[in-house]
């Protein structure tokens, strides 16, 4: 098998999907303005003034004010602003996956997440982590990045008052709490609570492991299992127990070793002492040492 992906990594790379997708949204907007300002019956937002050739286009737009979403998705009931968004997210259910990366292959149901991987296959305009070196496309995504070394948390629950270093991963977290798992396995029925946790799942069913190790050729489902797999082979170990010291390759690791300090029993396990007696003590002593300890 092979390790497990922490979610810390998953959560950050969720959440730097997200605000990308967010910026070159509103990239395509601020342009598409500055296109049509000159136009003689362009139609303008009296909200932030963005203009708009077409009616309909300024109808949609207004809904990022007004908080409208009129269209929803049957299988899950997560609401959006127009019909394109909802065509983009029935995919996640659906796993249809039609735009593909000429490079590696890695296919997504999006075409912007297509143009934001392409990024990472060029050297240009990365953002490099001092601490573990990790490369990031943006700084938005180098800034949530961070938190792992740093511990910073600034998301909390309201209702168990967990706290989390990005929003999505508090988002998600909610969900437990509803026990909320609108995406579910065709083959299986196990349910899940984001639609990348189910990709992910599927691989089990597929046998898919699209993640190559180029040192020694060992694949992986997911990309942050072979990145925690590559720190075997360059000896990296970014996360450090704050108490003694000691450095492991992954934060996971890292978080079980710390309950050697603090004595915390998270799965309540009952902990079993084994006492050892020397070989030559007769039956009837070890009998009656039997005896003894369970009377204590």
């Amino acid at each position: 098998m092979s390790d497990p992906e922490p979610p810390q990594i998953k959560e950050e790379k969720e959440e730097l999907c997200t605000s990308q997708e967010g910026e070159q949204l509103e990239n395509d907007r601020r342009s598409k303005s500055r296109k049509t300002r000159t136009c003689k019956n362009s139609l303008k937002c009296h909200t932030c003034g963005a203009v708009f050739k077409k009616r309909y286009g300024l109808k949609v737009h207004q809904r990022c004010h007004t908080g409208e979403k009129p269209y929803s998705c049957s299988t899950c009931g997560k609401k959006f602003t127009r019909t394109s968004s909802l065509k983009d997210h029935l995919k996640t259910h659906t796993g249809e996956k039609p735009y593909s990366c000429d490079t590696c292959g890695r296919k997504f149901s999006r075409k912007s997440r297509l143009t934001d991987h392409l990024r990472s296959h060029t050297v240009e305009n990365l953002h490099f982590c001092e601490t573990c070196g990790k490369s990031l496309r943006s700084r938005p995504g180098l800034v949530v990045h961070m938190r792992i070394h740093t511990g910073e948390k600034p998301y909390t629950c309201n209702t168990c008052g967990k706290k989390f270093s990005i929003k999505a991963g508090m988002k998600k977290h909610s969900r437990t709490h509803k026990d909320e798992k609108p995406y579910s396995c065709e083959e299986c029925g196990k349910g899940f609570i984001t639609s990348t946790s189910l990709s992910v799942h599927m691989r089990i069913h597929t046998g898919e492991k699209p993640y190559f190790c180029a040192t020694c050729g060992k694949s992986f489902r997911t990309s942050s299992a072979s990145l925690v797999h590559m720190r075997n082979h360059t000896n990296e170990r970014p996360y450090t127990c704050n108490t003694c010291g000691k450095k492991f390759n992954n934060n996971s690791e890292c978080s079980r070793h710390t309950r050697i300090h603090t004595g915390e029993n998270p799965s309540n396990a009952v902990v079993i002492h084994v006492v050892i007696l020397p070989s030559n003590l007769c039956l009837e002593h070890v009998l009656s040492f039997c005896d003894l300890i369970s009377l204590m």
